[in-house]
């Protein structure tokens, strides 16, 4: 329950692309009262750097150079938190298709891994109550976290939902290549020798196939505080 956790409590959520994570994660933390990491912009923004740069997204030390170098960091003020590479706010631009296709071949290196699952240990301690999204956060960076939550759903849902978003932000959509985008990208999630993509032991699973953002949510909180069950 949330009163046992006055001043620390961690809450990860995992699971494929998208699922919704990233907008249950800060609608799950303004309910609680909490801080909300989207571990994704990290490798997303990393991913950008590396699109701009024509660097080689299977170079994971040239990945890490170029995470040491970038000066990343989010801003926590704003709500939810953005992301920015030195002054420029990229928070959309990582949204776009281009860094969809390149980010699960960026994520996939071990040494890029290393470097950012320290960067969101640091966080953590930073800001102790927290919810944390991810592919790896309540199996490898959060194992021991309060609560562990694991998020899917059909994969042509998650495709339309991603096309939805894609097209709020202007971008033209072919919604077929944005299913191949989202199978291929949980085959390397999946796949990958480094933190892949499974369910955490003992996590909590919610299928958001026919769930709203709300109705997530809502199920998260009740477990969380203490006042409901996992069905």
């Amino acid at each position: 329950m949330m009163s046992g956790f006055q001043n620390s409590c961690i809450i990860t959520i995992d699971g494929p692309a998208g699922t919704g994570k990233s907008t249950v994660a800060n609608a799950l933390a303004a309910r609680l009262g909490l801080k909300c990491l989207d571990t994704g912009a990290l490798y997303r923004a990393i991913a950008l750097l590396a699109l701009e740069a024509d660097c080689d997204l299977s170079d994971g030390d040239a990945l890490v150079s170029l995470a040491s170098d970038a000066k990343l960091h989010f801003d926590w003020d704003q709500d939810p938190p953005v992301i920015l590479i030195g002054d420029r706010d990229v928070s959309d631009r990582i949204r776009d298709l281009d860094v969809s296709d390149s980010v699960s071949q960026v994520a996939r290196q071990p040494e890029l891994r290393t470097v950012l699952t320290s960067v969101q240990r640091q966080v953590a301690k930073a800001y102790p109550r927290l919810v944390t999204e991810g592919r790896d956060q309540g199996s490898v960076v959060f194992p021991d976290a309060d609560f562990r939550f694991f998020l899917d759903a059909d994969e042509k849902v998650r495709a339309q939902r991603r096309s939805i978003q894609l097209s709020a932000s202007g971008e033209a959509i072919d919604e077929e290549a944005v299913l191949q985008n989202i199978r291929e990208r949980d085959r390397i999630d999946r796949s990958r020798k480094a933190a892949p993509l499974v369910r955490p032991e003992g996590s909590i699973l919610i299928d958001s196939t026919n769930l709203s953002i709300e109705e997530v949510v809502d199920r998260m909180a009740c477990i969380v505080r203490g006042d409901g069950g996992e069905g």
